[in-house]
């Protein structure tokens, strides 16, 4: 049995013994170590404490019920990248969207299913080491580019898009889209005539745009067709969830703190009408706005399992034009203005980086 597999620890968090026992059997079996509490308050206790490296977590107990104890883990510093799955009798709507809102990753319906609680427990457990990865990644970026030269900065790079195109193979999307993500962007900001130190860092940063997609399970993130509004609601958190892997505000990285407001606000619209916080305006900050144009191009011009590429002219019309999805008035009119000037210069970054 794998050594890294033995070493990760499990909390359990149950009011009921037996539903304990039973579930730190069937962990046991696949060489996880468990350890289980009773209440909501030992769960918070333990959690800060002992930092496992991901909570099952009922939802219906005494006291703190488990969408209050998600809620403040996902709150604190000290245990916001922990892992939850909600272990629930629960099915209707109302409690999938609340155990979503309050941060949870992942459902179990009781009675659980062995193989079902394995996937499950594997996958996010992959998950938590990609946040741990990028983690200790930006401390040690942080040192080489205060310390080194341009030319090593640029080969540490190398391993973050791996990374990310890691990241990217989950879904529709390519390492090629990386790429491509990153020279619009920068030329999108020299067009803007915004400072070098800005053009190379949106350079940089927003490939980190959709690192959050690692959380989204693939039943949601590899749907073919439309989804539902739970299911809509577990995609749109990727953008959260992103913020949170890069640090949000706390990184002292210009690379992962610019990233984070990509992550954060690449979906919000000029006109207000965008997720996750329905931000307007100058409110959205200028590098998710420039991400926003980007972003879009680039998946009109991509084949998606619900759409055919569009042509570049065709991706052009509807984004200045407009359709019943797109349209200008979700962009920054100078962004905007920006893009119909060098539209040609997507088209020629679109063809040089494909797969």
């Amino acid at each position: 049995m794998d050594a890294a597999v033995i070493q990760k620890t499990i909390l359990i968090v149950d009011d009921d013994a037996k539903n304990r026992a039973h579930l730190s059997l069937l962990l046991k079996a696949e060489g996880y170590r468990t350890f289980e509490v009773q209440t909501g308050e030992a769960a918070l206790q333990w959690a800060t404490t002992e930092k496992p490296d991901l909570i099952l977590l009922d939802a219906m107990m005494p006291g703190m019920d488990g969408f209050q104890v998600a809620a403040e883990l996902k709150a604190a510093d000290a245990t916001r990248a922990i892992p939850i799955i909600m272990v629930t009798s629960l099915s209707g709507r109302e409690s999938r969207l609340a155990a979503l809102q309050s941060g949870v990753e992942e459902f179990l319906t009781k009675p659980v299913d062995r193989a079902e609680l394995w996937v499950r427990v594997r996958n996010l457990l992959r998950l938590k080491e990609y946040s741990d990865f990028l983690a200790n990644y930006n401390h040690t970026l942080e040192v080489q580019v205060r310390e080194r030269t341009e030319q090593l900065v640029e080969s540490q790079f190398d391993t973050l898009y791996t990374i990310l195109r890691a990241a990217e193979f989950r879904d529709e999307e390519t390492g090629a889209h990386i790429r491509r993500i990153s020279h619009y962007c920068k030329h999108l900001a020299g067009q803007l005539g915004m400072p070098q130190d800005f053009v190379e860092t949106i350079y940089h940063a927003s490939p980190l745009h959709d690192i959050g997609k690692i959380g989204v399970p693939d039943m949601v993130l590899l749907k073919p067709g439309r989804l539902d509004s739970v299911e809509w609601e577990s995609m749109k958190s990727h953008s959260e969830l992103g913020a949170r892997i890069l640090g949000s505000g706390r990184s002292t990285s210009p690379y992962t703190r610019m990233g984070a407001a990509i992550a954060q606000n690449h979906h919000e619209k000029w006109d207000g009408s965008g997720y996750p916080g329905r931000l307007a305006g100058e409110a959205i900050p200028l590098e998710a706005r420039i991400m926003a144009i980007c972003d879009v191009y680039d998946a009109l011009r991509s084949v998606r399992p619900y759409k055919l590429a569009f042509t570049h002219e065709q991706a052009f019309s509807l984004i200045v034009e407009g359709d019943e999805r797109t349209h200008p008035s979700h962009f920054d009119p100078a962004v905007l203005a920006a893009f119909t000037r060098c539209a040609d210069v997507f088209n020629d970054i679109y063809q040089s980086h494909t797969d």
